[in-house]
């Protein structure tokens, strides 16, 4: 195989976004077919170098062939498509119907979100399984709405452990999902700032008092249709195949969604906290599409020592 062929098939790889035992497939796949092209070319006359260079016009470019192949391999079904929307129903349907406050309810829904999870990782992160990992993030907002709860003495012990393990867990999981693709980063953390927003709102204090519980009661139909939004939102994304709609129906959804917080709550969010949700909400793009290109770099590399050492 030519440098120029070797070249163009590293490109497409780097322009790939799937997961990397399907993406390995489908580049030998092309390999495959490139150089059954390039013998046939050589039989008809051309050199090998000119050979490669013709096919690999033929072809397109390696950006071209990368965004053909992740729109060929990309959407998921209907089913995928729904599993991936269930958490945020869930939760959308606890509050909707105000058993949010059932800890028989919210204790099955928090199961069932964990048990789901941990079965979706146990089998190679299917596409569905990112918005369930999401929620394992809760479990650490609670512990960090409790600690202002803490006897004085120790809430500074809770505070210096809380943040450099939180702060692990959030880059463990943010790792793990931008080696897939940065969108899925993307999915995994869009209900933060949402329930940010609605946490804000409630209590801006930050002091649970049977006001809170009242402000709750009234704004629960709204925070399930947030919620139900989210699945709305992720169900499409599930579906879609053009990486920049995917990209564009996040970030219009979050928006949107942060602004019918502030519009229901009658200027309980005050600007300067929407203004910083709208912030978080961008960094929820910026951040993982940064870190992915260090991240699956990284993660090739060592995937193709792996294959290199069988």
């Amino acid at each position: 195989m030519t440098s120029t062929v070797e070249h163009y098939l590293e490109s497409i790889r780097d322009n790939l976004s799937l997961d990397l035992f399907e993406e390995r497939e489908i580049v030998n796949e092309l390999e495959t077919h490139i150089e059954d092209r390039i013998e046939e070319l050589k039989k008809a006359g051309l050199s090998e170098e000119e050979a490669a260079q013709t096919c690999q016009g033929l072809l397109g470019s390696a950006k071209m062939v990368a965004r053909q192949i992740y729109e060929a391999h990309s959407q998921g079904s209907w089913q995928q498509a729904t599993l991936a929307a269930m958490p945020h129903l869930l939760f959308g349907l606890l509050f909707a119907l105000n058993w949010w406050h059932h800890l028989g309810w919210l204790a099955a829904v928090t199961v069932l979100v964990i048990g789901t999870t941990i079965y979706g990782c146990r089998h190679r992160k299917p596409n569905w399984v990112f918005p369930w990992l999401g929620y394992s993030l809760l479990p650490v907002a609670v512990v960090g709405l409790l600690l202002p709860y803490l006897p004085e003495g120790l809430l500074w012990v809770g505070v210096v452990l809380y943040i450099p393990l939180t702060t692990w867990w959030l880059y463990y999981l943010v790792d793990q999902t931008v080696r897939r693709d940065w969108l899925f980063g993307s999915v995994m953390l869009l209900p933060a700032p949402i329930i940010a927003g609605w946490f804000l709102a409630v209590e801006p204090q930050g002091r649970f008092t049977e006001v809170t519980l009242q402000r709750a009661y009234d704004f629960a139909p709204w925070i399930g249709l947030s919620f139900i939004a989210l699945a709305l939102t992720i169900a499409i994304f599930i579906r879609l195949r053009q990486r920049w709609l995917r990209a564009a129906l996040l970030i219009i959804s979050g928006l949107l969604i942060l602004a019918m917080i502030a519009y229901y709550t009658e200027g309980r969010l005050s600007l300067p906290a929407f203004l910083f949700l709208v912030l978080g909400m961008v960094a929820l793009f910026l951040i993982p599409a940064l870190l992915e290109r260090r991240i699956r770099g990284s993660e090739k590399r060592r995937f193709q020592q792996f294959l290199e050492s069988y």
